[in-house]
């Protein structure tokens, strides 16, 4: 096992990657990560192949993303009792085996499409636990002055998967029959779980604290958060682009036809493009170098990004429309990174996996701003739901930052 130290060098570097524990597990994060994505694409394929239903396709879906909103509270609890090390360990374990059950159900040839959306929920499930459980174990694996920096690299690695992945399906899917390919997202499931066995996570509140042995409850996380303005801020100010700015995916496909004249390969060009706009907003705050006046830049980032999508959605082509975009994907992480970062600094370890599990809950916003843009979209045309979505991230956020003077003594 790979031991980490349980003092906290200050002439450690802030560098996360220079922590052999913490690489060691971004090691096997990525692979598996772009697992999940070449998953993702295989999922919906094989929905569509077997029904040729859209309605299915998004019966699957909501399979998939609903526990997501339920279960991340339970998960934060849970990441506060046990060994997170373990438990993150037990849930990827969990979902190695149910991804070799769907691979086995469709070499059937005609699958049952309720089964098979029984067994998707119940990956989806486990799935839904691995985001608070992950978070709130980085700060177990690196020193104190290195967690911006892995907080980053996580997140960009996230990213990177998020190309690789789609792209590596799309080719072996056209030489690899479908089934094969959920058979080789669970075996790359097994780097994660090599990297959990070799590394040794701890407590970064000392080896003296018994917190395990107390009651973990959510009353005791919402406690700390009435009584902390300023992680009350940070929830608040995130509200606002989950649901007038991260909902561009959801509406890129009707961006690039209606205002850009341009087909799938154009949409997905696009958001390739965000993509590597997000992994140049993660690069720098990976480097681990301490952020001064973190408020500042938290409101700057979430404005920048609703300008971004002003120029996005007035751009006159494609050119244009793939620069705007790369700052949209940079604006948009800086501010989704910085703000994980800026919590995390703010929060106890005993409470971290409850507090970031209210914080991930923001995600249940996205799907209720893709329904009302949509809406915007449907009786005011595309364009007028870009700009409402540029503007009222900038509006709104500078409402905030006026009222909540909290932020800017981040």
């Amino acid at each position: 096992m790979i031991a980490q130290t349980k003092s906290f060098d200050p002439e450690f570097s802030r560098f996360a990657l220079r922590s052999k524990t913490f690489r060691t597990f971004m090691y096997g994060s990525l692979v598996t990560r772009i697992g999940d994505w070449m998953d993702l694409v295989a999922l919906n394929w094989a929905v569509l192949q077997f029904t040729n239903s859209p309605l299915h396709l998004g019966l699957i879906n909501a399979c998939r993303l609903t526990p997501a909103f339920l279960l991340s509270v339970p998960a934060g609890i849970l990441a506060d009792k046990y060994d997170r090390r373990k438990l993150l360990f037990f849930i990827q374990l969990g979902i190695m085996l149910l991804t070799f059950c769907l691979g086995y159900l469709l070499e059937e040839e005609k699958p049952s499409f309720w089964i098979f959306a029984f067994f998707v929920t119940l990956r989806s499930m486990l799935a839904a636990m691995d985001p608070p459980v992950r978070n709130a174990l980085l700060p177990n694996l690196v020193p104190a002055g290195s967690l911006a920096s892995a907080i980053a690299i996580n997140t960009m690695v996230i990213n990177l998967s998020r190309i690789i992945g789609p792209a590596l399906a799309g080719i072996l899917l056209a030489s690899m029959d479908i089934t094969h390919l959920f058979y080789l997202n669970a075996w790359g499931t097994l780097a994660v779980l090599f990297s959990l066995v070799m590394v040794r996570s701890f407590s970064v509140d000392g080896p003296d604290k018994k917190l395990k042995k107390e009651k973990t409850t959510l009353r005791q996380a919402a406690d700390y958060v009435k009584s902390q303005p300023t992680v009350q801020s940070l929830l608040v100010l995130a509200i606002v682009p989950m649901i007038f700015g991260f909902p561009y995916t959801t509406m890129m496909p009707v961006f690039a036809r209606d205002l850009l004249n341009l087909g799938p390969e154009g949409f997905g060009l696009l958001l390739s493009v965000s993509s590597i706009g997000a992994i140049a907003g993660t690069a720098w705050l990976s480097l681990g170098k301490e952020i001064k006046e973190a408020g500042k830049w938290l409101v700057c980032s979430i404005i920048g990004f609703g300008i971004s999508l002003l120029l996005f959605v007035a751009a006159p082509n494609l050119a244009a429309a793939g620069t705007a975009m790369f700052f949209v994907g940079l604006t948009s992480q800086t501010y989704r990174t910085l703000s994980r970062i800026t919590l995390q600094m703010h929060v106890p370890d005993q409470l971290r996996g409850r507090i970031l599990s209210i914080a991930l809950m923001d995600r249940g916003f996205i799907p209720v701003g893709a329904i009302l843009l949509g809406a915007i979209a449907a009786w005011a045309g595309a364009l007028w739901a870009g700009m409402t979505m540029g503007v009222a991230c900038i509006v709104i956020t500078a409402g905030i930052a006026i009222k909540k003077r909290q932020i800017w003594e981040l």
